[in-house]
C-alpha cells in the first residue's frame, strides 16, 4: 500500500519535517492562516493540524468526488474546490472554509483551480474549451464570465498569482518542451522564465514575494504523473538560476496546489512511498 507522507520544508533551516503519515493516497496541500493544512483523498478534503495531527473530514457537501485543485481565499474565510459530482467533468465550487454548501463558480467544464488573486476578485484554473487544448482561464470569484488568457501553448497548467497580483504564473508546453511562464492578468507582457530539459510544473510565488517553488521531473516525462523521482526547486521570482530543495518520490498530488505558510518561511508538500 502506498504511504502518504505530509511534509512541510523550512527555508532557513533548509530540512524537512514529516508532519503526518497516512497508509493510503492523500494530496495536494494548503495552508490556512489559522494553523492547519488542507488535503484531498478518496474525493474528499480534509483538514490536518499542525499542533495535533490527523485527517479531519471537511463537509463539502454533494461534492464528494474532489481531486487535487483545491484552496483558500486570501482571507481564509471561503474553501474552493474541484469536483465532477454534479457535472460529471471538473467543475469549480466555492464554500465557507469549515463547510457546508457548495456553491457554483465556473459555468463550464471541465475546470481546475489552482489560483485566487490577492484581493479575493479573481480566480485563475485550468481548462478546455471545445476540443482544445487545456489553457490558462480567468473568471470572477464570484462567479462570470470567463477569460482565457493564453492560447499559444500545446498544453498550459498550474497557474498561481504573485503575492502582488502582478504576475500570474503557469507551466507551459511547446513543442514538447515544458517551462515556467508568467503572465500579467490582462494576458500581456508573456514572459517565459525556465529553459532547461526538465518537466516544470507547478509553479507557486511565495507571500513574501522572494521566491517561486515548483516541481521539476525527468526530461521526457509525459504530463504530471505520480510515482517518479522528482525535485522541488526554488527560482528567484523575478527570474534566474533555480536551486535543488527536495528530491522526492512523487509527481502528482506533490504540489498541486499553492501551499506556502502565510510568511513565506516554509512551505508544505506530499512524498510517497511503496
Amino acid at each position: 500500500m502506498t504511504v502518504s507522507e505530509l511534509c512541510i520544508y523550512d527555508l532557513e533551516a533548509a530540512d524537512v519535517r514529516i508532519v503526518l503519515q497516512h497508509e493510503g493516497v492523500i494530496e495536494a496541500p494548503n495552508w490556512h492562516p489559522a494553523g492547519y493544512l488542507v488535503v484531498n483523498g478518496g474525493g474528499h478534503l480534509f483538514r490536518v493540524a499542525l499542533d495535533d495531527p490527523g485527517l479531519v473530514p471537511l463537509d463539502t457537501g454533494f461534492a464528494t468526488a474532489c481531486n487535487n485543485d483545491h484552496g483558500l481565499s486570501p482571507d481564509g474565510r471561503l474553501l474552493v474546490l474541484s469536483d465532477k459530482t454534479e457535472t460529471g467533468q471538473s467543475c469549480v465550487y466555492a464554500l465557507p472554509v469549515e463547510g457546508g454548501a457548495p456553491r457554483r463558480v465556473t459555468d463550464k467544464v471541465p475546470s481546475w483551480w489552482h489560483g485566487w488573486s490577492p484581493d479575493g476578485a479573481w480566480i485563475v484554473y485550468a481548462a478546455a474549451r471545445d476540443d482544445g487544448p487545456v489553457a490558462i482561464y480567468a473568471c470572477p470569484a464570484a462567479g462570470g464570465a470567463e477569460v482565457c488568457l493564453t492560447d499559444a501553448f500545446d498544453h498550459a497548467d498550474g497557474p498561481d498569482y504573485s503575492a502582488d497580483g502582478q504576475w500570474i504564473w503557469f507551466n507551459g508546453e511547446r513543442e514538447g518542451a515544458v517551462d515556467l511562464w508568467r503572465i500579467r492578468p490582462d494576458g500581456t507582457d508573456l514572459e517565459r522564465m525556465t529553459a532547461d530539459a526538465s518537466v516544470n510544473w507547478f509553479p507557486h510565488p511565495s507571500p513574501c514575494g522572494c521566491h517561486v517553488v515548483y516541481l521539476a521531473y525527468p526530461a521526457g516525462t509525459a504530463g504530471h504523473p505520480g510515482g517518479l523521482e522528482v525535485v522541488l526547486r526554488l527560482m528567484p521570482q523575478g527570474g534566474g538560476p533555480a536551486r535543488d530543495l527536495v528530491r522526492l518520490h512523487g509527481g502528482q498530488g506533490t504540489i498541486n496546489v499553492p501551499s506556502w505558510a502565510p510568511d513565506g518561511r516554509a512551505f508544505a508538500f506530499m512524498r510517497y512511498r511503496d
